[in-house]
């Protein structure tokens, strides 16, 4: 393993309706503020540190209704006590000292728990609806990059200054500053998103993959980190279908793929794969997918977090390994399946990373 730090673990917030699967399969799973205040309460006491609220703007594959991600954050950041809750936001969608301002202020009142995930955008159709433009795919990594160095320098600075093609700041103090600097994420998977981790970003999720393929964006983004006198984190996107058996868990996953909203599914990937091509490199995230992997938005099921307790456990622990230090996890019924997680995967975790560090120590 490369890290003696326990792994950390977040979940995706169901704040859209239409559950994690693009799946006409049962999903106890609902976008409510309710349901989600007792599944943050539910998770913090199970073992997970962060929770990622969505953003979706209009109705899409799947997902009708949307609950606007800050404000859903920052409410869940009352109701809880240690969570720390990430709101993903578009650059482009927001002004960045508005959004910078907002964030301070969530963190102040949450004690240092807010963060985000800044979103470079690959659904057109919100910008253009929204009468925003779109800009081609290597722009909005360099307007994406702007925007976390311009929210980093106005959270940490007294005179606040940035002069960039995308923004512009001067001579801004803003008043409260975060309790400590919120922490950034980002995702994607062109050069261009890996080259902006390392130069700006605390964090790198990467969509779903095998460990092979994490470890080769791993080391693409430390590679670039380190040129600049970096360090960067990394997160890998998975769905988790853990039960007492392996055949009851496989039969879940089946069970999802069989009963996938078809037309939902086919929608959703021709949007993405033409973002994927639009990459200079056709690195773009989920080029290679095929339609089993899109029935789950990131590419959980290519994780392979399918199966008992201690498989699920096992598999987590090789992407530690490989240098991933927290797990995104999304769950078709949340309430049973965090609870379970926390109860029978994570204590197995735990163990193997005990005995790891044992055995290197």
């Amino acid at each position: 393993m490369t890290s003696g730090d326990a792994l950390k673990f977040a979940y995706w917030v169901p704040n859209v309706s239409g559950g994690l699967v693009v799946s006409k399969i049962e999903q106890r799973t609902d976008w409510s503020y309710e349901y989600n205040k007792k599944l943050a309460q539910l998770a913090e006491n199970n073992g997970f540190e962060y929770a990622l609220t969505q953003v979706r703007y209009i109705a899409s594959y799947g997902a009708a209704y949307q609950h606007e991600s800050t404000s859903f954050s920052l409410a869940l950041l009352l109701a809880t006590e240690r969570l720390k809750v990430i709101a993903a936001i578009h650059p482009g969608l927001w002004q960045p000292g508005v959004l910078a301002k907002f964030i301070a202020s969530a963190d102040q009142m949450s004690g240092g728990r807010a963060a985000i995930n800044v979103v470079s955008g690959w659904f057109k159709d919100e910008f253009t609806k929204l009468g925003e433009p779109w800009l081609e795919h290597g722009e909005r990594y360099r307007r994406s990059e702007e925007f976390i160095r311009y929210v980093r320098e106005i959270w940490t600075s007294e005179h606040a200054e940035f002069n960039g093609d995308f923004y512009r700041l001067h001579d801004f103090d803003l008043k409260p500053k975060p309790v400590s600097t919120p922490e950034i994420f980002q995702s994607g998977n062109s050069s261009d998103a890996r080259g902006m981790a390392g130069r700006v970003s605390d964090w790198y999720f990467a969509n779903g993959n095998t460990p092979e393929g994490v470890a080769e964006q791993i080391r693409d983004v430390s590679d670039v980190a380190q040129v600049h006198g970096r360090s960067v984190r990394f997160g890998v996107n998975g769905f988790v279908v853990a039960r007492d058996t392996e055949a009851e868990a496989r039969d879940v996953l089946r069970e999802i793929i069989d009963k996938a909203d078809r037309e939902a599914v086919e929608g959703f990937g021709a949007a993405v794969k033409q973002a994927g091509q639009s990459t200079s490199d056709k690195k773009g995230m989920w080029q290679d997918s095929e339609f089993a992997d899109l029935v789950q938005y990131n590419d959980g099921f290519r994780t392979g977090l399918i199966g008992t307790p201690e498989q699920v456990a096992e598999r987590i622990v090789e992407y530690k390994r490989r240098g991933v230090d927290l797990f995104l996890l999304g769950f078709l019924h949340y309430l049973e399946d965090v609870e379970y997680f926390g109860q029978k995967v994570l204590p197995i975790v735990r163990e193997l990373e005990a005995a790891e560090r044992e055995r290197v120590g």
